[in-house]
Protein backbone atom coordinates (compact mmCIF):
# COMPACT_ATOMS: atom_id res chain seq x y z
CA UNK A 1 0.00 0.00 0.00
CA UNK A 2 2.83 2.31 1.14
CA UNK A 3 3.85 2.26 -2.61
CA UNK A 4 0.67 2.60 -4.07
CA UNK A 5 0.09 5.84 -2.04
CA UNK A 6 3.67 7.07 -3.27
CA UNK A 7 2.44 6.52 -7.07
CA UNK A 8 -1.09 7.89 -6.13
CA UNK A 9 0.58 11.43 -4.51
CA UNK A 10 2.84 11.64 -7.31
CA UNK A 11 0.50 11.27 -10.33
CA UNK A 12 -2.12 13.83 -8.48
CA UNK A 13 1.09 16.36 -7.74
CA UNK A 14 2.56 15.96 -11.42
CA UNK A 15 -1.56 15.94 -12.27
CA UNK A 16 -1.87 19.30 -10.24
CA UNK A 17 1.21 21.49 -11.25
CA UNK A 18 0.73 20.27 -15.40
CA UNK A 19 -2.53 21.59 -15.10
CA UNK A 20 -1.52 24.75 -13.37
CA UNK A 21 1.51 25.55 -15.80
CA UNK A 22 -0.72 25.01 -19.02
CA UNK A 23 -3.34 26.73 -17.99
CA UNK A 24 -1.49 29.79 -17.57
CA UNK A 25 -0.74 29.61 -21.55
CA UNK A 26 -3.99 28.37 -21.88
CA UNK A 27 -5.91 31.33 -20.40
CA UNK A 28 -3.65 34.10 -21.98
CA UNK A 29 -3.62 32.32 -25.38
CA UNK A 30 -7.40 32.76 -25.36
CA UNK A 31 -6.93 36.72 -23.99
CA UNK A 32 -4.57 37.54 -27.09
CA UNK A 33 -7.44 36.01 -29.10
CA UNK A 34 -5.20 33.00 -30.25
CA UNK A 35 -7.18 30.01 -31.38
CA UNK A 36 -6.01 26.60 -29.17
CA UNK A 37 -6.80 23.57 -30.67
CA UNK A 38 -5.58 21.29 -27.93
CA UNK A 39 -5.05 21.49 -23.90
CA UNK A 40 -3.03 17.86 -23.29
CA UNK A 41 -1.59 16.55 -19.36
CA UNK A 42 0.64 14.28 -20.44
CA UNK A 43 1.90 13.03 -23.52
CA UNK A 44 0.98 9.91 -25.95
CA UNK A 45 -1.84 8.44 -26.94
CA UNK A 46 -5.19 9.91 -25.80
CA UNK A 47 -6.81 8.41 -22.84
CA UNK A 48 -9.73 10.90 -22.00
CA UNK A 49 -11.34 13.25 -25.09
CA UNK A 50 -13.57 15.82 -25.17
CA UNK A 51 -14.42 19.15 -26.93
CA UNK A 52 -15.26 22.25 -25.39
CA UNK A 53 -16.62 25.62 -26.25
CA UNK A 54 -17.15 27.66 -29.59
CA UNK A 55 -13.56 26.74 -30.97
CA UNK A 56 -13.91 23.12 -29.91
CA UNK A 57 -10.83 23.10 -28.01
CA UNK A 58 -9.86 19.01 -27.13
CA UNK A 59 -9.34 18.70 -23.79
CA UNK A 60 -6.81 15.88 -23.47
CA UNK A 61 -5.56 12.95 -20.67
CA UNK A 62 -3.02 11.18 -22.17
CA UNK A 63 -1.11 8.06 -21.07
CA UNK A 64 2.34 9.38 -20.32
CA UNK A 65 1.81 11.46 -17.39
CA UNK A 66 5.52 13.66 -17.27
CA UNK A 67 4.25 16.58 -18.93
CA UNK A 68 1.77 18.30 -20.73
CA UNK A 69 1.25 20.74 -23.67
CA UNK A 70 -1.10 23.57 -25.07
CA UNK A 71 -1.58 23.14 -29.02
CA UNK A 72 -2.65 26.39 -30.54
CA UNK A 73 -3.41 27.54 -34.23
CA UNK A 74 0.34 28.37 -35.99
CA UNK A 75 0.38 28.56 -39.86
CA UNK A 76 4.07 26.81 -40.03
CA UNK A 77 2.52 23.53 -38.58
CA UNK A 78 -0.34 23.55 -41.21
CA UNK A 79 -2.81 24.93 -43.66
CA UNK A 80 -5.32 27.36 -41.63
CA UNK A 81 -8.38 28.68 -42.93
CA UNK A 82 -8.25 32.31 -44.11
CA UNK A 83 -11.14 33.45 -41.64
CA UNK A 84 -9.03 32.22 -38.96
CA UNK A 85 -5.45 33.30 -39.73
CA UNK A 86 -5.86 36.48 -37.52
CA UNK A 87 -6.00 33.78 -35.04
CA UNK A 88 -3.26 32.03 -35.31
CA UNK A 89 -0.52 32.42 -32.93
CA UNK A 90 2.41 33.21 -35.85
CA UNK A 91 0.33 36.01 -36.70
CA UNK A 92 0.35 37.35 -33.09
CA UNK A 93 2.23 40.39 -32.11
CA UNK A 94 5.81 39.65 -30.62
CA UNK A 95 5.31 41.03 -27.11
CA UNK A 96 1.70 39.06 -27.53
CA UNK A 97 3.34 35.95 -28.13
CA UNK A 98 6.10 36.73 -25.10
CA UNK A 99 2.99 37.33 -22.51
CA UNK A 100 1.48 33.79 -23.40
CA UNK A 101 4.43 31.99 -23.12
CA UNK A 102 5.37 33.70 -20.00
CA UNK A 103 2.39 32.97 -18.37
CA UNK A 104 3.05 29.43 -17.61
CA UNK A 105 5.98 29.94 -15.59
CA UNK A 106 4.08 33.05 -13.84
CA UNK A 107 1.36 30.58 -12.76
CA UNK A 108 3.39 27.74 -11.13
CA UNK A 109 4.74 31.10 -9.02
CA UNK A 110 0.93 32.26 -8.41
CA UNK A 111 -0.16 29.07 -7.39
CA UNK A 112 3.14 28.63 -4.52
CA UNK A 113 2.36 32.18 -3.36
CA UNK A 114 -1.52 31.28 -3.08
CA UNK A 115 -0.28 28.17 -1.44
CA UNK A 116 1.66 29.89 0.89
CA UNK A 117 -0.34 32.76 1.97
CA UNK A 118 -3.30 29.93 2.97
CA UNK A 119 -0.72 28.07 4.69
CA UNK A 120 0.18 31.93 6.52
CA UNK A 121 -3.45 32.26 7.11
CA UNK A 122 -4.28 28.70 8.73
CA UNK A 123 -1.17 28.82 10.88
CA UNK A 124 1.06 26.55 11.98
CA UNK A 125 2.80 25.09 15.27
CA UNK A 126 6.33 25.31 14.45
CA UNK A 127 8.93 24.54 16.70
CA UNK A 128 10.62 27.76 18.74
CA UNK A 129 14.27 28.67 17.71
CA UNK A 130 16.18 27.17 20.88
CA UNK A 131 18.87 25.67 20.58
CA UNK A 132 20.38 22.60 22.25
CA UNK A 133 23.94 22.00 23.26
CA UNK A 134 26.60 22.22 20.31
CA UNK A 135 29.47 20.35 20.11
CA UNK A 136 32.90 20.91 21.09
CA UNK A 137 34.67 22.49 18.06
CA UNK A 138 31.70 23.20 15.55
CA UNK A 139 30.86 26.89 14.35
CA UNK A 140 28.23 27.07 16.77
CA UNK A 141 30.31 26.64 20.33
CA UNK A 142 33.44 29.12 18.44
CA UNK A 143 31.03 31.75 18.13
CA UNK A 144 29.89 31.16 21.42
CA UNK A 145 26.75 30.01 21.40
CA UNK A 146 24.88 28.24 24.31
CA UNK A 147 22.46 25.40 24.80
CA UNK A 148 18.89 27.09 26.08
CA UNK A 149 19.60 29.89 23.50
CA UNK A 150 16.92 31.25 21.66
CA UNK A 151 17.90 32.80 18.26
CA UNK A 152 15.34 35.73 18.25
CA UNK A 153 17.04 37.69 14.76
CA UNK A 154 19.53 36.78 11.90
CA UNK A 155 20.76 40.05 10.81
CA UNK A 156 18.22 42.40 10.75
CA UNK A 157 16.14 40.36 10.49
CA UNK A 158 13.20 38.96 13.55
CA UNK A 159 12.28 35.23 13.33
CA UNK A 160 10.16 33.42 15.75
CA UNK A 161 10.90 29.79 14.08
CA UNK A 162 13.23 26.88 13.85
CA UNK A 163 12.36 26.80 10.43
CA UNK A 164 13.27 30.70 9.43
CA UNK A 165 16.53 30.23 11.48
CA UNK A 166 17.35 27.09 8.91
CA UNK A 167 16.82 28.50 5.65
CA UNK A 168 18.38 31.58 6.52
CA UNK A 169 21.73 29.29 7.62
CA UNK A 170 21.30 27.33 4.56
CA UNK A 171 21.46 30.66 2.75
CA UNK A 172 24.59 31.92 4.01
CA UNK A 173 26.44 28.89 3.73
CA UNK A 174 25.39 28.60 0.03
CA UNK A 175 27.02 32.09 -0.06
CA UNK A 176 29.39 30.89 2.60
CA UNK A 177 28.95 34.47 4.27
CA UNK A 178 28.73 35.62 8.31
CA UNK A 179 25.75 35.26 10.01
CA UNK A 180 24.67 37.85 12.85
CA UNK A 181 22.82 36.27 15.27
CA UNK A 182 20.84 37.72 17.93
CA UNK A 183 20.20 35.59 21.28
CA UNK A 184 18.44 35.36 24.26
CA UNK A 185 19.86 33.67 27.22
CA UNK A 186 17.65 31.02 29.65
CA UNK A 187 18.31 34.44 32.07
CA UNK A 188 17.19 36.92 29.97
CA UNK A 189 21.12 38.18 28.56
CA UNK A 190 20.45 39.36 24.90
CA UNK A 191 23.63 38.85 23.15
CA UNK A 192 24.71 39.09 19.63
CA UNK A 193 27.09 36.75 17.74
CA UNK A 194 28.50 36.00 14.88
CA UNK A 195 28.39 32.12 12.95
CA UNK A 196 31.22 31.97 10.49
CA UNK A 197 30.26 29.95 7.88
CA UNK A 198 32.63 30.77 5.24
CA UNK A 199 34.57 27.63 5.08
CA UNK A 200 31.39 25.49 4.67
CA UNK A 201 31.74 22.82 2.15
CA UNK A 202 29.85 23.77 -0.71
CA UNK A 203 29.35 19.91 -1.47
CA UNK A 204 27.33 19.83 1.83
CA UNK A 205 24.78 22.81 1.40
CA UNK A 206 21.91 20.37 1.04
CA UNK A 207 22.90 18.24 3.80
CA UNK A 208 22.07 19.19 7.49
CA UNK A 209 23.74 22.56 7.28
CA UNK A 210 22.54 23.11 10.58
CA UNK A 211 23.73 20.09 12.44
CA UNK A 212 27.06 20.44 10.31
CA UNK A 213 27.71 23.69 12.10
CA UNK A 214 26.27 22.66 15.16
CA UNK A 215 23.13 23.96 15.48
CA UNK A 216 20.73 21.72 16.98
CA UNK A 217 16.91 22.05 18.51
CA UNK A 218 16.64 22.08 22.18
CA UNK A 219 14.51 18.78 23.27
CA UNK A 220 13.36 18.49 26.27
CA UNK A 221 13.95 14.92 28.14
CA UNK A 222 10.77 12.99 27.00
CA UNK A 223 9.39 9.86 27.75
CA UNK A 224 9.94 6.62 25.71
CA UNK A 225 6.35 6.79 24.72
CA UNK A 226 5.09 6.56 20.97
CA UNK A 227 2.93 9.88 19.76
CA UNK A 228 2.92 9.24 15.99
CA UNK A 229 3.61 6.18 13.54
CA UNK A 230 4.35 6.75 10.17
CA UNK A 231 2.16 4.66 7.59
CA UNK A 232 4.25 2.35 5.97
CA UNK A 233 7.15 3.01 8.36
CA UNK A 234 9.45 -0.11 10.14
CA UNK A 235 7.35 0.76 13.77
CA UNK A 236 3.78 -0.26 11.75
CA UNK A 237 5.13 -2.92 10.14
CA UNK A 238 5.97 -4.70 13.39
CA UNK A 239 2.91 -4.00 15.25
CA UNK A 240 4.11 -0.97 17.31
CA UNK A 241 1.43 2.44 17.58
CA UNK A 242 0.58 5.50 19.16
CA UNK A 243 0.50 4.98 22.96
CA UNK A 244 3.19 2.33 23.18
CA UNK A 245 5.24 3.10 26.15
CA UNK A 246 8.61 1.43 25.56
CA UNK A 247 10.14 0.11 28.51
CA UNK A 248 12.97 -2.20 27.40
CA UNK A 249 15.53 -2.38 24.45
CA UNK A 250 17.38 -5.62 23.62
CA UNK A 251 16.24 -6.72 27.41
CA UNK A 252 18.31 -3.56 29.39
CA UNK A 253 15.52 -0.91 30.28
CA UNK A 254 14.91 2.02 28.74
CA UNK A 255 14.44 5.59 30.36
CA UNK A 256 14.08 8.04 27.62
CA UNK A 257 13.21 9.06 23.79
CA UNK A 258 16.87 9.51 23.11
CA UNK A 259 18.17 6.67 24.10
CA UNK A 260 15.73 4.97 21.95
CA UNK A 261 16.18 7.99 18.74
CA UNK A 262 20.58 6.39 19.62
CA UNK A 263 19.97 2.95 19.46
CA UNK A 264 17.53 2.67 16.58
CA UNK A 265 19.83 5.18 14.80
CA UNK A 266 22.89 2.76 15.38
CA UNK A 267 20.63 -0.08 13.97
CA UNK A 268 19.78 0.07 10.37
CA UNK A 269 18.71 -2.82 8.92
CA UNK A 270 19.38 -5.14 12.35
CA UNK A 271 16.59 -6.10 14.27
CA UNK A 272 16.23 -4.55 17.64
CA UNK A 273 13.74 -6.03 20.37
CA UNK A 274 11.05 -3.54 21.98
CA UNK A 275 9.10 -4.29 25.25
CA UNK A 276 6.21 -1.92 25.33
CA UNK A 277 3.47 -1.25 27.40
CA UNK A 278 -0.05 -1.22 26.16
CA UNK A 279 -3.34 -0.76 27.50
CA UNK A 280 -1.89 -2.62 30.84
CA UNK A 281 -0.28 -5.00 29.22
CA UNK A 282 2.92 -6.14 28.47
CA UNK A 283 4.27 -7.55 25.19
CA UNK A 284 7.67 -8.02 23.59
CA UNK A 285 8.10 -6.64 19.60
CA UNK A 286 11.06 -7.38 16.69
CA UNK A 287 11.03 -4.10 14.83
CA UNK A 288 13.77 -3.87 11.80
CA UNK A 289 15.00 0.21 11.56
CA UNK A 290 15.46 1.11 7.49
CA UNK A 291 18.79 1.81 6.62
CA UNK A 292 18.61 5.23 4.77
CA UNK A 293 21.42 7.96 4.32
CA UNK A 294 24.18 7.37 2.09
CA UNK A 295 25.89 3.81 2.42
CA UNK A 296 29.28 5.29 4.07
CA UNK A 297 26.82 6.73 7.02
CA UNK A 298 23.58 5.41 7.07
CA UNK A 299 21.12 5.40 9.58
CA UNK A 300 18.24 3.72 11.47
CA UNK A 301 14.64 4.83 11.47
CA UNK A 302 11.97 3.15 12.25
CA UNK A 303 8.97 5.55 11.45
CA UNK A 304 7.40 7.22 14.88
CA UNK A 305 7.77 10.32 17.01
CA UNK A 306 7.62 10.81 20.41
CA UNK A 307 4.16 11.66 22.33
CA UNK A 308 4.66 15.81 23.39
CA UNK A 309 3.32 16.54 26.79
CA UNK A 310 1.56 19.89 26.65
CA UNK A 311 3.42 21.49 29.08
CA UNK A 312 6.46 20.74 26.71
CA UNK A 313 4.78 21.69 23.71
CA UNK A 314 3.25 25.37 25.08
CA UNK A 315 7.07 26.14 26.15
CA UNK A 316 8.72 24.76 22.70
CA UNK A 317 6.18 25.41 20.14
CA UNK A 318 4.78 28.65 18.56
CA UNK A 319 1.59 28.77 16.15
CA UNK A 320 2.49 31.34 13.31
CA UNK A 321 -0.35 33.11 11.97
CA UNK A 322 -0.77 36.35 10.37
CA UNK A 323 -3.79 38.09 8.32
CA UNK A 324 -4.36 38.36 4.69
CA UNK A 325 -2.12 41.30 3.64
CA UNK A 326 0.98 40.13 5.66
CA UNK A 327 0.02 36.58 4.53
CA UNK A 328 0.66 37.35 0.80
CA UNK A 329 4.01 39.55 1.52
CA UNK A 330 5.11 36.77 3.16
CA UNK A 331 4.69 34.20 0.29
CA UNK A 332 5.52 36.74 -2.03
CA UNK A 333 8.98 36.79 -0.69
CA UNK A 334 9.18 33.12 0.21
CA UNK A 335 8.29 32.40 -3.30
CA UNK A 336 11.01 35.21 -4.26
CA UNK A 337 13.43 33.85 -1.56
CA UNK A 338 13.61 30.24 -2.71
CA UNK A 339 13.59 31.14 -6.49
CA UNK A 340 16.52 32.48 -6.17
CA UNK A 341 18.40 30.44 -4.08
CA UNK A 342 17.61 27.65 -7.20
CA UNK A 343 19.39 29.57 -9.53
CA UNK A 344 22.25 29.69 -7.56
CA UNK A 345 22.33 26.29 -6.34
CA UNK A 346 21.85 25.57 -10.58
CA UNK A 347 24.37 28.17 -11.36
CA UNK A 348 26.64 26.92 -8.55
CA UNK A 349 26.68 23.26 -10.38
CA UNK A 350 27.26 24.85 -13.70
CA UNK A 351 30.49 26.80 -12.08
CA UNK A 352 31.71 23.19 -10.29
CA UNK A 353 31.06 24.42 -6.58
CA UNK A 354 28.05 22.23 -6.37
CA UNK A 355 27.57 18.79 -6.60
CA UNK A 356 25.40 17.48 -9.76
CA UNK A 357 24.43 14.13 -7.32
CA UNK A 358 21.92 17.44 -5.58
CA UNK A 359 19.86 17.55 -9.05
CA UNK A 360 17.01 14.85 -8.32
CA UNK A 361 14.72 12.89 -10.75
CA UNK A 362 11.30 11.63 -10.69
CA UNK A 363 11.70 8.92 -8.50
CA UNK A 364 13.56 11.06 -6.06
CA UNK A 365 10.09 13.75 -6.57
CA UNK A 366 8.15 10.55 -6.01
CA UNK A 367 9.39 9.44 -2.82
CA UNK A 368 9.00 12.83 -1.41
CA UNK A 369 5.56 13.27 -2.52
CA UNK A 370 4.33 9.96 -0.56
CA UNK A 371 6.30 11.09 2.21
CA UNK A 372 4.64 14.46 2.33
CA UNK A 373 1.00 12.98 1.21
CA UNK A 374 1.44 10.91 4.64
CA UNK A 375 2.52 13.65 7.00
CA UNK A 376 -0.88 15.49 6.02
CA UNK A 377 -2.55 17.49 3.96
CA UNK A 378 -0.02 20.69 5.05
CA UNK A 379 3.13 18.98 4.41
CA UNK A 380 1.81 17.79 0.63
CA UNK A 381 0.35 21.35 -0.13
CA UNK A 382 3.74 22.60 0.99
CA UNK A 383 5.64 19.77 -1.38
CA UNK A 384 3.47 21.28 -4.10
CA UNK A 385 4.14 24.72 -3.70
CA UNK A 386 7.86 23.67 -3.65
CA UNK A 387 8.39 21.55 -7.00
CA UNK A 388 5.88 24.34 -8.49
CA UNK A 389 8.40 26.74 -7.79
CA UNK A 390 11.42 24.35 -9.01
CA UNK A 391 8.72 24.01 -12.19
CA UNK A 392 8.95 27.78 -12.87
CA UNK A 393 12.52 28.53 -12.72
CA UNK A 394 13.69 25.55 -14.77
CA UNK A 395 10.94 26.37 -17.41
CA UNK A 396 12.26 30.08 -17.44
CA UNK A 397 15.94 28.89 -18.13
CA UNK A 398 17.24 30.09 -21.34
CA UNK A 399 17.20 26.53 -23.00
CA UNK A 400 15.50 26.01 -26.51
CA UNK A 401 12.68 23.71 -26.17
CA UNK A 402 11.87 25.17 -22.90
CA UNK A 403 9.79 28.08 -22.02
CA UNK A 404 12.89 30.27 -21.50
CA UNK A 405 14.49 29.30 -24.72
CA UNK A 406 11.10 30.90 -26.60
CA UNK A 407 11.62 34.00 -24.59
CA UNK A 408 15.17 34.58 -25.48
CA UNK A 409 13.97 34.08 -28.69
CA UNK A 410 11.34 36.81 -28.35
CA UNK A 411 13.86 39.31 -26.87
CA UNK A 412 16.95 38.57 -29.91
CA UNK A 413 13.32 39.48 -32.27
CA UNK A 414 12.37 42.44 -30.01
CA UNK A 415 16.00 43.88 -29.93
CA UNK A 416 16.72 43.33 -33.83
CA UNK A 417 13.31 44.08 -35.16
CA UNK A 418 13.00 40.06 -36.87
CA UNK A 419 12.32 36.98 -36.01
CA UNK A 420 15.38 34.69 -35.24
CA UNK A 421 16.04 32.87 -38.67
CA UNK A 422 14.62 29.07 -39.06
CA UNK A 423 18.51 27.97 -39.50
CA UNK A 424 19.23 30.07 -35.87
CA UNK A 425 16.54 28.09 -34.16
CA UNK A 426 16.90 24.47 -35.55
CA UNK A 427 20.20 24.90 -34.21
CA UNK A 428 18.83 25.84 -31.39
CA UNK A 429 16.65 23.23 -30.89
CA UNK A 430 19.47 20.45 -31.13
CA UNK A 431 21.65 22.39 -28.22
CA UNK A 432 18.38 22.48 -26.46
CA UNK A 433 17.78 19.05 -26.63
CA UNK A 434 21.20 18.09 -25.92
CA UNK A 435 21.59 19.96 -22.25
CA UNK A 436 18.11 18.62 -21.69
CA UNK A 437 19.15 15.43 -21.91
CA UNK A 438 22.34 15.74 -20.01
CA UNK A 439 20.47 17.03 -17.17
CA UNK A 440 17.73 14.23 -17.45
CA UNK A 441 20.65 11.62 -17.35
CA UNK A 442 22.25 12.97 -13.99
CA UNK A 443 18.63 13.27 -12.66
CA UNK A 444 18.17 9.71 -13.69
CA UNK A 445 22.01 8.64 -12.52
CA UNK A 446 21.13 10.44 -8.42
CA UNK A 447 17.93 8.42 -8.51
CA UNK A 448 19.31 5.04 -9.02
CA UNK A 449 21.95 5.68 -7.01
CA UNK A 450 20.15 7.09 -4.00
CA UNK A 451 17.98 3.66 -4.65
CA UNK A 452 21.12 1.04 -4.62
CA UNK A 453 22.29 3.02 -1.31
CA UNK A 454 19.28 3.56 0.34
Amino acid sequence: MNLLHTIAAFIVALGVLIVVHEYGHYLVARLCGVKVLRFSVGFGRSLYVKRIGKDQTEWVIAAVPFGGYVKMLDEREGPVAPQDAPRAFNRQSVWRRFAIVLAGPLFNFAFAILVYAGLFMHGLPEARPVLAEPPAGSAAALAGLRGGDTVRAVGDEQIATWQELRWRVLQAALQRETLRLETLSERGHIASVSLDLRAFPADEVESDAMEHVGLRLYRPPLDPVLGQVLAGGAAERAGLAAGDRVVRLDGAPLASWDALVAAVRASPGKPLRLTIERDDTTRTLEVVPDAVGPAEARVGRIGAAPRVPPSHAEKMLVRVQHGVAESFTKAVAKTADISIFSLKMLGKMLLGEVSWKHLSGPVTIADFAGQSAQMGWISYLTFLALISISLGVLNLLPIPLLDGGHLMYYLIEIVKGRPVSERAMELGQRVGLALLLVMMAFAFYNDLNRLLTG
